[in-house]
């Protein structure tokens, strides 16, 4: 049965103030960005948003809980267990780097929710559930290749999940300091494929040295 009209109506309009507010929140921060501005390039209210979402706070919880959720359903959606345990790893490497560089709102946000010190982020529990969901699919890819004998047995899958997130994270997030101090933009797609393929060799690398 499909859903009723006014409830797919309902979800249309979340999505449309999440969507801007995504945007706003990211390009203002948490203090600069305006419950009205929002309302404004919406189809909606300022009235219709504190009805959906409470108020400014549980509306930058609520991007930032879609943000976070996008990466951890990519994560969940990739059949690593029909790979062995090295291209495995390079598979879920190469998924976050191709989403942090398609998503730079995504990691502004980050960068944001840092300056707070995580206030928000610690105030919800579905982003600690959430995120859990990482180090399953990252603890299962390591378990199958030191079962293999091909990865050390002495690393954890939140260290992993630092590296590849530190890698992916910082060319994004460093973008224009990089290249205003370097005069290289680390996200030229000249350089694109060699990145790519230099996280997974170090990945790789620190996993399977002995």
């Amino acid at each position: 049965m499909s859903e009723p009209p006014r409830q797919r109506d309902a979800e249309r309009t979340r999505a449309e103030i999440l969507d801007v507010a995504t945007t706003e929140f990211a390009d203002r921060g948490y203090a600069g960005a305006r419950v009205d501005e929002i309302a404004a390039k919406t189809s909606t209210t300022k009235r219709m948003i504190y009805y959906y979402f409470g108020g400014k706070e549980q509306l930058y919880v609520a991007v930032l809980e879609r943000s976070y959720s996008r990466i951890r359903d990519l994560e969940q959606k990739l059949d690593v267990e029909h790979l062995d345990p090295v291209e495995a790893i390079r598979a879920l490497a190469g998924l976050t780097f191709d989403h942090h560089e398609a998503h730079p709102d995504f990691i502004r946000l980050v960068s944001i929710e840092n300056i707070h010190r995580a206030e928000h982020v610690a105030r919800s529990e579905r982003l600690s559930n959430l995120n859990t969901r990482a180090l399953d699919v990252l603890g299962r890819i390591l378990a199958r290749g030191r079962e293999a004998g091909v990865f050390r047995d002495d690393v954890e899958a939140l260290d992993v999940h630092q590296v590849i997130s530190g890698f992916c994270i910082y060319r994004t997030a460093n973008r224009y300091t990089w290249r205003a101090l370097f005069g290289r933009d680390m996200l030229d797609p000249a350089l694109r494929d060699q990145q790519r393929r230099m996280l997974g060799d170090l990945v790789v690398a620190y996993l399977t040295a002995r």
